[in-house]
């Protein structure tokens, strides 16, 4: 397995058969959009940092390191996984951008949008296949503004703030596995089968509960193991009810995070740690006026 968000692991998972792949976004200080989970550089890399406060380019820039991970691997950029994308053989794989909250919106999708126009028929060939997944809702005017062309979509836990503050802003929902085993979740699932929402789920590695996904007829299921969710699937088309019968439900039960005091805490902390780097919370209000300070 190579390591994470790399150009290696994206194109593994496009030859196991993956019909889209996902990752993370955040930019450097000369304005480089680079794929990347965390806000810095320590726990994957040999670089030390935040990447903002780092150059992409120069002598110590960020083009020149690698993952710590073997086999090493050089960390992506925005335009470089564009255009692995827009290979003839990969033109039909979906991308899920996750928009970390610490970025500044006006700043990254401008520069998104400048490295996606500038690619050959991208309104027909590229622009379908984006998807932005937004965590802030203070995000989504910005979006609008610079990458309307995009499909959008709420990622988080929170199904309240999914349906306060993203439902009529998003075609889509990406959701953290645990949060759609409640009753609430049933619930959350049937309303986005009836607005015609795409309900995504996130992460699913153990095949219990891929099977569990399958059965509430998701529409996309985010795995790190592509290989085993898609011979899983592939196992489920062929004779369904003997899958499905080997992997029950009594794993909802072992974890406190299947749980409501448990989530309820957990969603708590993360729109804390949300708000933390964005601001309140606040509904979208699409006539208000933009107001961006670059970070």
């Amino acid at each position: 397995m190579f390591p994470e968000n790399t150009l290696a692991s994206f194109e593994a998972a496009m030859r196991d058969g993956a019909e889209g792949i996902e990752s993370d976004v955040h930019v450097s200080a000369d304005d480089v959009v680079i794929m990347f989970h965390d806000p810095s550089l320590n726990r994957t890399t040999n670089g030390k940092g935040l990447i903002r406060d780092q150059n992409w380019y120069g002598e110590e820039g960020m083009e020149h390191l690698h993952t710590v991970k073997e086999p090493k691997q050089s960390i992506p950029t925005f335009a470089e996984t564009v255009t692995l994308l827009m290979k003839p053989e990969n033109q039909h794989v979906k991308f899920n951008v996750d928009v970390k909250v610490q970025n500044n919106p006006d700043r990254l999708f401008s520069l998104m949008n400048t490295i996606v126009s500038a690619q050959p028929d991208w309104q027909t060939n590229l622009a379908p296949r984006l998807l932005i997944g937004l965590w802030h809702p203070s995000f989504i005017p910005y979006c609008r503004k610079h990458l309307p062309y995009c499909r959008r979509s709420y990622i988080g836990g929170d199904l309240e703030v999914a349906r306060k503050y993203f439902w009529d802003n998003v075609d889509a929902f990406s959701i953290w596995f645990a949060a759609l085993t409640t009753a609430d979740g049933e619930k959350f699932r049937k309303e986005c089968k009836a607005a015609g929402k795409q309900l995504m789920v996130w992460t699913v590695n153990d095949p219990q509960c891929m099977v569990e996904a399958v059965r509430w007829d998701v529409d996309a299921i985010l795995t790190d193991v592509t290989k085993t969710w898609l011979d899983l699937r592939s196992a489920l088309s062929v004779d369904y009810d003997k899958i499905a019968s080997q992997h029950g439900r009594l794993f909802l039960w072992t974890s406190l995070w299947y749980y409501p005091p448990v989530q309820s805490f957990f969603r708590q902390k993360m729109k804390a740690r949300l708000e933390s780097f964005a601001g309140p919370f606040q509904e979208v209000d699409p006539s208000a006026p933009l107001v961006s300070a670059r970070v």
